[in-house]
């Protein structure tokens, strides 16, 4: 006689789904908590590539100006809701109410990413056309912000697909012992240092997984980030009339390309790594 009447067991805790739920970029570029107003304009000052001069024959050295340049950052209002019927939290398994402020979350880090990706999608560097990751394409991007006079101070950082790194971790310098000492195949990490760049794995760069990818190297200071951190909301409530809870989180944030030739973009074939 067959068995019958198995139970099924819902397990409570939930497992979250594979998303990407912190921002990977924001600290990588120049940010301001902007406190009032829709605009945030950033002052980009050098000296115009002036050249010492000697004095003049009439005694006086040759006065110049500073180069002074604005930029601004225009905010916009950003913002993810999710709702719930209470009866919907008391029958679904895990805790629902939990669900609702995680991916709530995780959807505005996602914006806060893409706006900063948008602006440095803007440059016009580029390495021309689309080719495999490699220590050649890893230091022709580095070579030319070097030829722009971008300074090699510890703030240059590289967003890459995971086919770009897939690529480096097959060379010698970048995973051997002999030329670093960390250790990629062991100790996997999504940001890690090497060559003197801050190296970001991001898994929602334009392109990924074809022959066409955008990934980038830049200074943090070419590219301004405004947010108006005061305004910042993660509300959750409870409607008592409607009976559903609800999560919202909203933000105030813009971005702006601030030097060009700050800016990079690497343009990757990581169509082998895609799945098949």
């Amino acid at each position: 006689m067959a068995d019958t009447a198995f139970q099924i067991q819902y397990r409570q805790e939930f497992i979250a789904g594979f998303e990407q739920r912190q921002s990977l970029v924001r600290s990588t570029v120049t940010t301001e908590a902007q406190i009032k107003g829709n605009q945030a304009t950033f002052l980009v000052a050098d000296s115009g590539s002036a050249t010492a001069v000697t004095r003049g024959v009439n005694g006086l050295i040759p006065a110049r100006a500073d180069n002074l340049n604005q930029f601004t950052a225009t905010l916009a209002e950003w913002h993810d809701l999710v709702r719930r019927t209470s009866f919907n939290i008391f029958a679904s398994q895990g805790d629902g109410r939990a669900i609702m402020q995680q991916t709530t979350m995780g959807v505005l880090n996602r914006k806060i990413d893409q706006d900063i990706i948008t602006e440095l999608a803007t440059g016009t560097n580029d390495t021309g056309s689309a080719q495999t990751g490699s220590l050649a394409l890893a230091m022709y991007a580095k070579t030319i912000l070097g030829n722009n006079e971008v300074p090699m101070d510890g703030n240059i950082s590289a967003l890459i697909t995971p086919a770009f790194e897939a690529y480096l971790m097959q060379t010698k310098e970048f995973a051997s012992a002999d030329y670093v000492n960390n250790k990629p195949f062991e100790n996997g990490m999504t940001m890690f240092r090497w060559a003197g760049v801050n190296w970001i794995v991001h898994p929602n760069l334009s392109g990924k997984g074809t022959a066409s990818e955008k990934c980038f190297m830049y200074h943090k200071d070419a590219i301004g980030h405004a947010a108006d951190l005061g305004t910042l909301s993660t509300a959750v409530g409870y409607d008592e009339e409607q009976d559903y809870s609800f999560a919202r989180a909203t933000g105030f944030f813009g971005s702006k390309l601030l030097q060009n030739r700050g800016v990079v973009v690497i343009n990757h074939d990581g169509s082998a790594y895609a799945a098949q």
